[in-house]
């Protein structure tokens, strides 16, 4: 087994008013996710509005994070996501990642033409084999309209180098306990899902979670009162948090929420997104000043 567990965030992408690639933005985001506090990070998931990138953008975004990450922290695991719509494109966005020092790659299903168990199998077991690093399978039947049995996922564990799932089949928590049960020491488990059920996903077996990257402090605030064994502590911290990360999980502009967050705490520049992910409109714009409200008047709120 790899060691990837506890706070590993999925990077935003930041872009410049214009719509091209910020690079001082994304340097200063990776540059927060590690004095935060991250154990890892994860780049091209959801939240990374991977949907709307190019093939040199990605390269770019590669040589940027991992660089970066690099140089403040060389231990530090960095999982490149793979949204495939089949075995040749898993193959070669996965390369890339794997080519440019990613980690461990988190791999989508297929999603266009649906995939039988036995063709998951396959298609996770090859990928792992051909590329080497370790995978996580990524359980995420809202986006793929794929659903990953327990069942399936503890076969899934069985292949060489398929080490880690993330699942955010709702409703998580129970999911996540039956998976554990199946899969023992085989597998390590993440939960997603804007880390809405992050206690509950940690006490049923979960060894970490994948949020969005705008509250990294604040999570691991979290995580760590919850490892101390302070439930109560825990509980309070990730109470105060549990409405903003609800927030950012709404269907289309959940990525303008994240981004708006980072922005007003200074971390990126500017909160555009690309199409089809939409800018926030009035209402849910006072909406979410509203929630930030109380976090706002923080002295730890200002990061840079």
């Amino acid at each position: 087994m790899s060691t990837l567990r506890g706070l590993v965030p999925i990077l935003a992408t930041p872009f410049h008013p214009d719509g091209s690639l910020d690079q001082p933005s994304l340097d200063r985001l990776v540059h927060f996710q590690i004095v935060s506090g991250a154990e890892g990070l994860a780049i091209f998931g959801m939240a990374s509005e991977n949907f709307a990138l190019d093939s040199s953008e990605r390269s770019l975004i590669l040589k940027s994070v991992i660089g970066t990450a690099r140089r403040l922290d060389p231990k530090l695991p960095i999982v490149a996501g793979v949204a495939p719509t089949g075995y040749a494109p898993a193959l070669e966005q996965g390369r890339q990642a794997v080519d440019a020092g990613a980690d461990l790659l988190m791999v989508l299903p297929p999603f266009l033409v649906k995939a039988s168990g036995d063709q998951l199998s396959e298609f996770y077991g090859r990928l792992a084999s051909e590329l080497g690093v370790p995978i996580m399978v990524q359980d995420a039947p809202l986006t793929t309209g794929v659903t990953i049995s327990e069942g399936l996922i503890a076969d899934l564990a069985k292949l060489p180098g398929v080490e880690y799932v993330k699942v955010e089949a709702p409703p998580t928590a129970p999911k996540v306990a039956k998976v554990a049960q199946l899969v023992r020491d085989q597998m390590a488990i993440f939960g997603g899902q804007n880390g809405q059920f992050l206690l509950e996903e940690l006490s049923r077996g979960a060894v970490g979670t994948m949020p969005a990257c705008e509250f990294t402090d604040f999570l691991a605030v979290v995580l760590s009162a919850y490892r101390d064994g302070d439930a109560a502590g825990a509980n309070e911290q990730f109470t105060r948090l549990l409405p903003l990360l609800i927030y950012g999980l709404q269907s289309g502009i959940a990525w303008a929420v994240h981004k708006e967050i980072l922005a007003r705490r200074g971390i990126i520049a500017s909160p555009r997104v690309r199409a089809p992910a939409a800018a926030l409109d009035r209402s849910s714009h006072e909406g979410l000043l509203r929630a930030l409200g109380p976090f706002e008047k923080m002295t730890s709120w200002q990061v840079l």
